[in-house]
């Protein structure tokens, strides 16, 4: 498209020498959680949906719940929950990164807007735009959940501890970019 348009002489949008996505990211990524949902199947072929979010800078994750049929008030109270760890932890977060998934409400976002957090939903068919969550849910299928026979929800919970553990306290957090401390 840009070629296109350069090759009829028309300018790029005023907007357009504003800052990059991935600048963006770089540059607000101590207040930047991400949220998504996937799912698991359990050995009888039950569909789990689970809610987990990530804070960008340092990449920990929490799994706030699993449930065989999200309703409108279950997300209500995962947003809940979410900010109510943010706090926990301390964070200040101006921002929550959600795909455009149909079980974030509106009332979901309510919950973010009344702390002062801005929805920032990514672009359609655009994953990269929520590239750490989306990378985590992958490796979390790729390392746990093709290689675990799930019975049920409880112990699909379990499970998603037990690495939501590991991955917070074992595995190796990115090097921050300069000029930002490490966690």
């Amino acid at each position: 498209m840009w070629e296109i348009l350069k090759q009829h002489g028309i300018e790029p949008a005023p907007e357009r020498d504003r800052q990059t996505w991935a600048a963006f990211l770089r540059a607000q990524a101590h207040a930047i959680p991400a949220c998504d949902f996937f799912t698991a199947i359990t050995v009888n072929g039950v569909t789990l949906n689970v809610f987990a979010v990530i804070e960008d800078a340092n990449c920990r994750i929490c799994i706030l719940g699993a449930t065989a049929h999200p309703t409108v008030d279950w997300a209500i109270q995962a947003a809940r929950n979410v900010v109510m760890d943010l706090q926990d932890v301390g964070a200040t977060v101006t921002h929550l990164i959600r795909d455009r998934d149909s079980k974030f409400t509106r009332a979901f976002d309510a919950v973010f807007e009344a702390e002062d957090i801005e929805i920032v939903t990514t672009g359609i068919r655009v994953p990269r735009m929520n590239s750490i969550t989306e990378r985590w849910v992958q490796t979390c299928r790729h390392e746990l959940l093709d290689r675990t026979s799930i019975w049920n929800q409880a112990h699909l919970l379990h499970a998603l501890g037990e690495f939501e553990a590991f991955c917070n306290q074992h595995r190796t957090r990115p090097t921050p970019p300069a000029g930002r401390p490490s966690t």
